[in-house]
């Protein structure tokens, strides 16, 4: 690594935005203290996480899905720590292998930690990704901010989510602290944290905080999680009604599609972008590596 130049490109989706990091072949370390830096925004090239892109068959974790997907998402939260899924990351990983011209324009598949995705790449350029299925735990939670508590939604998209509906975004208060939540055993290894306020029928707005990132302008799992919760509570369960259900979710940083079938599959459509590329000074990345 002190050697050549390692390359990099920056992506967002409805302004969740990435570090993207290729490595085919697997080569490179990735330690958490190289991705925290590469996600500093001050100090690095800034993002809400990074996007190892490697060949699903390089990579021990997804060499069993080789067959289903080329391609692998080696997600990793800004604070370096790995991560099972990231919706809008999804997206953004589909929207690089096009940039590249790894992929054309329709379906595609992604391996991740949460499974195979299957991915379309609409003429319009937006992004379909089939989420798969939510489980919904039936433990119940309690978020807490400040001196607010609110009875919350256990939902799992291959990631763990607790969704609160409130009044007022606000109350959320600044989402860089993560909320408290009890019983803290119902999340073990830590949660994505909602809050959700009605906008109009099937319309909903939400503010997040991702573990091991804060605040995040977008969550696409998150918003699916959401739709998910809402669909509950609105007695709109596409398993139960026989129809599909969709809901618009707002975000602070851009508005994504989720719509629910009766079989419980879920999709997720926004747009995705590529903003830049460049070479990381390999000297500087050396230093990130203790």
């Amino acid at each position: 690594m002190t050697t050549s130049q390692i390359a990099f490109l920056k992506g967002h989706g409805t302004e969740n935005d990435f570090v993207i990091v290729p490595d085919a072949d697997n080569a490179m370390d990735l330690p958490a203290s190289l991705v925290a830096g590469l996600c500093d925004r001050r100090a690095g090239i800034g993002g809400d996480g990074l996007l190892h892109v490697v060949r699903s068959a390089a990579h021990p974790e997804a060499r069993a899905m080789a067959d289903e997907a080329e391609w692998f998402m080696d997600y990793r939260n800004a604070d370096g720590s790995v991560a099972e899924m990231c919706g809008n990351g999804v997206r953004v990983f589909a929207r690089y292998l096009q940039h590249v011209g790894a992929v054309e324009q329709g379906d595609l598949a992604v391996a991740t930690r949460g499974g195979v995705k299957k991915v379309h790449l609409a003429r319009d350029g937006d992004v379909t990704v089939s989420m798969g299925r939510a489980l919904l735990p039936g433990d119940g939670v309690t978020v807490t901010v400040g001196g607010r508590s609110w009875d919350a939604r256990n939902v799992n998209m291959g990631n763990p989510h607790a969704i609160a509906f409130v009044d007022d975004l606000a109350h959320a208060g600044d989402l860089f602290t993560e909320p408290s939540f009890a019983p803290a055993a119902v999340y073990p290894d830590g949660v994505n944290i909602e809050f959700v306020v009605d906008r109009g029928p099937r319309h909903v707005a939400m503010r997040v905080h991702e573990r091991g990132s804060g605040e995040t302008r977008s969550c696409g799992t998150g918003a699916c999680a959401v739709a998910v919760a809402a669909a509950r509570r609105d007695a709109a369960d596409p398993a139960e009604t026989g129809a599909a259900v969709t809901y618009t979710v707002d975000l602070p940083g851009g508005t994504l599609v989720i719509t629910e079938h009766p079989d419980g599959e879920i999709e997720m459509t926004g747009p995705a972008v590529i903003v830049a590329e460049g070479m990381i000074d390999p000297v500087w990345l050396e230093t990130l590596k203790g």
